[in-house]
């Protein structure tokens, strides 16, 4: 699809309104199933959350007796855009949901609630709604994409919060069957919602994970209005007052349409293997892959030099004393020093090392001090497209041990097998449901494309 200037929000509704399922190749479908487990597997183990509760809470009050859809992994029920709240800040609770390199944004957790909540009201089929679900993270992605990450993130925003306002409109809008028109409005409307400061990184409060479910609740809330005849502004994406104007210094309308769907860009999304942001996770895999290829001890190191990339340094690096003294578990989410002392002292990242009582031991606390983070302009070259990571271990005796990763694990191009992705989902929604129930999770999910009805699915996801 060519670029284009003044018509670019109808453009894009017309595009996501006429997408039909026969039109997504095998591959997409099945990398689409992909990311729905591994969604999956964050949504549930999610629910048991500190900052889910609340959330629950407010939604179970907003239950009616015409609407009540589930809560995946609870047994609570609610109407389509707070149950869509309370999913999609569940599941992004964890720092364990996929990522896109280049538009440095969640998609899942945005999208998939809105999808899913809509499709159950809706009596969707599997195929409508991997079709919704397509549609939602390539306009969330293309919009992160043409904002400029680094900019986006220096005007103090999150894109998963702002461009995930519109991935769910256009994912809940495409499972309600809106006309172009209405689709445009529904686009328009979410406009106006699309929020997320990056002020939670003060004092490590739970809003980042608000700003999954804001998105996905706003996506829903976009789509009933411009079904029920109310209006949003039809160029929302590309005015002068419009998302990308107002919420980047170096946006590119062009970058919207620029390789729309070809490829697809679920086909372009990452797993994320540890519980923690993204920009950590190269890092992590470093400094693992250096203290077992070269059978060091923890008592052996003298110094740890971390590369960030710039876009991030600002969220994992610094204040550097902040970063050493994380408080929270969003705080450790978010600390460099954090992740590489488990990385050497545990040789693990996993959920459950992003504990108070991991914050609060003495020896992750003491092996902080030895960890520095540094720029590296040879990282950035190829940012947002790829994420690298290079990492240097100076030992007691003077010795340096370095490690480059071009694809951190997780990576289309380095990725989790579906075997690997099945044990990721098991060890997440195996804290809150039998197994016998997370296997038949599975089995729906890997039929999906065959499913008359999601109701099936969904109903499976639902805590006794």
């Amino acid at each position: 699809m060519a670029p284009t200037g003044p018509n670019l929000t109808r453009i894009v509704a017309q595009s996501c309104a006429r997408t039909d399922f026969s039109t997504l190749e095998d591959e997409v479908v099945d990398r689409t199933r992909y990311l729905l487990l591994d969604f999956l597997g964050c949504a549930i183990r999610g629910t048991s959350s500190a900052s889910t509760a609340p959330v629950h809470r407010l939604a179970e009050r907003k239950c009616s007796a015409d609407h009540q859809i589930p809560i995946i992994g609870t047994a609570i029920k609610s109407e389509p855009s707070f149950a869509a709240l309370a999913v999609g800040t569940a599941a992004h609770s964890l720092e364990l949901d996929d990522v896109v390199n280049s538009a440095s944004l969640h998609p899942a957790v945005a999208v998939i609630p809105a999808a899913i909540s809509t499709g159950y009201l809706c009596n969707s089929s599997g195929p409508e709604l991997l079709t919704a679900i397509a549609v939602g993270y390539e306009l969330m992605v293309k919009l992160g994409i043409a904002l400029k990450p680094a900019a986006h993130y220096r005007r103090g925003f999150h894109p998963t919060g702002t461009c995930g306002a519109f991935g769910a409109a256009a994912a809940a809008a495409k499972i309600m069957n809106l006309t172009a028109e209405e689709f445009i409005h529904a686009l328009g409307i979410a406009g106006s919602q699309a929020a997320g400061s990056l002020e939670f990184l003060s004092d490590g409060s739970f809003t980042k994970r608000f700003h999954a479910g804001w998105a996905a609740h706003g996506g829903v809330l976009a789509a009933e209005l411009a079904q029920e005849g109310f209006t949003g502004p039809s160029s929302i994406i590309e005015g002068k007052l419009g998302f990308l104007h107002g919420y980047s210094s170096e946006s590119n309308p062009d970058d919207v349409l620029r390789g729309w769907a070809d490829p697809w860009e679920v086909m372009k999304t990452s797993i994320k293997p540890h519980a923690c942001c993204r920009y950590k996770q190269g890092p992590i895999d470093c400094l693992i892959a250096i203290m077992i290829g070269n059978e060091l001890r923890p008592e052996d190191i003298a110094r740890i030099d971390v590369a960030i990339l710039d876009a991030g340094f600002g969220l994992v690096a610094e204040p550097i004393e902040k970063k050493r003294n994380p408080r929270s578990v969003v705080d450790a989410q978010f600390s460099m020093p954090f992740g590489a002392a488990l990385a050497v002292l545990r040789n693990d990242a996993s959920l459950d090392r992003y504990s108070l009582e991991e914050i609060e031991s003495e020896d992750i606390r003491a092996f902080m001090e030895k960890v520095n983070c540094i720029r590296d302009p040879e990282l950035d070259r190829e940012f947002p497209v790829k994420w690298p990571a290079r990492v240097a271990i100076t030992t007691t005796d003077g010795k340096v041990f370095e490690h480059y990763l071009e694809y951190p694990k997780g990576d289309p191009q380095n990725p989790l097998s579906w075997d690997e992705l099945i044990d990721k989902f098991n060890s997440l929604a195996g804290q809150v449901l039998p197994k016998s129930q997370c296997d038949k999770i599975v089995g729906l999910v890997r039929k999906v494309d065959q499913l008359n009805d999601i109701s099936e699915l969904v109903d499976a996801l639902q805590a006794a």
